[in-house]
């Protein structure tokens, strides 16, 4: 595996672990004290963990060399395009009677839509 990549797989990895830890830990807390004034801070503990992704995206992309930077460019503008069209869409089906879809669906969303963006520059390098 290339290396930057490798640190990446480590420190993405560490984050999600975090992440998870974070979730169980609010969502315990919050059915364990559902009337806390606490509701608010608690609620907004995974968002600690998460703020880290952006930074290791970005310490990604400036390890890697000039090629795998644009090839991780053109994968993170369809992720962030593909999202945008998703969610714009969903949102009209709404308006016609689909039922509310979370807003924590969208990270996860955009994840996938990077993974598509990475697949389809991968092929098209070969």
């Amino acid at each position: 595996m290339y290396a930057p990549y490798r640190k990446y797989v480590i420190e993405l990895a560490m984050t999600m672990a975090m992440y998870t830890i974070a979730v169980f830990i609010a969502l315990s807390l919050l059915n364990q004290y559902p009337d806390s004034a606490l509701r608010v801070p608690i609620a907004l503990l995974p968002v600690v963990p998460s703020c880290y992704v952006p930074i290791v995206v970005v310490r990604l992309l400036r390890r890697v060399d000039e090629f795998h930077r644009q090839f991780h460019i053109e994968a993170l503008g369809f992720a962030f395009a593909g999202t945008a069209v998703v969610s714009f869409t969903y949102g009209w089906l709404q308006v016609a009677g689909f039922p509310q879809v979370s807003w924590l669906y969208v990270w996860p969303l955009m994840g996938a839509m990077w993974l598509v963006g990475v697949t389809w520059s991968s092929r098209r390098y070969r």
